[in-house]
C-alpha cells in the first residue's frame, strides 16, 4: 500500500496568493520610488524605492516556497512531505530579519554620533507613503495569519484542501507566512519610527530622536527575529510539539498491561504531526487495531506502530 505525504497546511493555497498579492502591491511601489526619485531628483524617494526592492526579495523566499512545496509534495525523494519547507523559508526570512536589525541598529547609532541634515516635508512624505503600502499589505496577510492561533487536541475532521485527501489538519502556525507577515510590520514600524522622528526634529528640534526611535525599532525587530528563529529550529530540528499529543498516546495505547515502550512525535507540517511508537505488550495485537485507537487524536497524519511482545 502506498502512503501519501501531503503535509501542507489547510490554507496552503490561500495563504500564497495573499503573499503573491502582496510581493505586487510592493513591487509596484518599488517601481514608482524608483521612477519618481530619478525623475525629481530625490535621494530619499530612492532610497525608499531600492529598500522596498529589497522587502519584495524577502517576501518572494515565502512565495517561492509555498510554490515549491506544492509543486514537489507527491515527490519520493521527501520522505515525509513537502510540509517543512514553509520553516526552513521562515527561518531564511528570519535571519534576513535579524540583518535588518542589525542595519538598522547600527545606521541609527552612527547617526546619534554623526547627525546628518534631513530634507523633513519630503521625507515625512516619503516615510508616510511607505507606511500606506506597509498597512495594505499587513491586512492582506494579517488576514491569513490570524487563524494561525487555535490549539487543542479533540478530534479531527478538516481535510487539508491541496492534498485532494481525507486527513487531521490543525490550524497550527505557518512559520512562512509569519516570516512574510513580520517583515511587512518590520517595515511598517520602520515607518511610524521614521515618521516620528522626523515630527520630533521638523516641529521641536529634536534631531537626536529620531536615531533614537530607529535603535528602538531595531530592537522591537530583533526580538520579532529571535521569536521566529527559535519557532523555525524547532521544528527544522524536530523537536516535539509539546506534551499534550504524547500524553494522548500514552492514555489510549497504555491499556490492558500494554505499556509504550518508544515513542516519537515531530511536525511534518502545519497542522500535521507524525508519530512512531514502540507497543510493548503480553498478548500482541495486530498493529491497525492500535492505530485505530490513535484515530481519534487531532493532528495525526503519519502514524507508524511497532508491535514488540515481551
Amino acid at each position: 500500500m502506498v502512503h501519501e505525504h501531503c503535509f501542507l497546511g489547510a490554507r496552503h493555497g490561500e495563504n500564497q496568493r495573499r503573499t503573491w498579492t502582496v510581493i505586487a502591491v510592493t513591487a509596484a511601489m518599488m517601481v514608482a520610488e524608483i521612477v519618481c526619485g530619478t525623475l525629481f531628483g530625490s535621494m530619499a524617494l530612492l532610497a525608499d524605492g531600492w529598500h522596498m526592492a529589497t522587502h519584495a526579495g524577502a517576501l518572494s523566499i515565502s512565495a517561492l516556497a509555498y510554490a515549491f512545496a506544492l509543486r514537489r509534495t507527491r515527490d519520493r525523494r521527501f520522505s515525509f512531505g513537502t510540509g517543512k519547507v514553509g520553516d526552513l523559508a521562515g527561518f531564511a526570512s528570519a535571519v534576513v530579519l535579524a540583518v535588518v536589525a542589525l542595519w538598522i541598529g547600527v545606521e541609527s547609532g552612527l547617526r546619534l554620533l554623526s547627525p546628518v541634515a534631513i530634507s523633513f516635508d519630503e521625507a515625512i512624505w516619503v516615510a508616510g507613503l511607505g507606511l500606506c503600502v506597509n498597512v495594505v499589505c499587513a491586512l492582506v496577510l494579517g488576514g491569513g495569519h490570524g487563524h494561525e492561533h487555535a490549539d487543542g487536541y479533540g478530534e479531527g475532521e478538516v481535510a487539508g484542501e491541496e492534498c485532494g485527501e481525507s486527513g487531521h489538519t490543525h490550524l497550527h502556525r505557518d512559520h512562512n507566512l509569519r516570516s512574510a507577515y513580520l517583515h511587512v510590520l518590520a517595515d511598517a514600524v520602520t515607518s511610524v519610527a521614521a515618521i516620528l522622528g522626523l515630527l520630533a526634529g521638523k516641529f521641536l528640534g529634536w534631531a537626536w530622536f529620531d536615531p533614537v526611535v530607529g535603535v528602538l525599532g531595531a530592537v522591537m525587530i530583533a526580538l520579532w527575529s529571535i521569536g521566529l528563529l527559535r519557532d523555525t529550529a524547532a521544528v527544522l530540528l524536530d523537536m516535539v510539539p509539546g506534551g499534550e499529543v504524547e500524553a494522548a498516546v500514552r492514555e489510549r495505547l497504555e491499556r490492558d498491561g500494554d505499556r509504550v515502550g518508544d515513542l516519537h512525535v515531530w511536525r511534518v507540517g502545519p497542522g500535521h504531526l507524525a508519530v512512531v511508537v514502540e507497543v510493548v505488550t503480553a498478548s500482541a495485537r495486530p498493529a491497525a487495531e492500535y492505530r485505530q485507537r490513535l484515530a481519534g487524536i487531532r493532528h495525526l497524519s503519519h502514524v507508524t506502530v511497532e508491535v514488540t511482545r515481551r
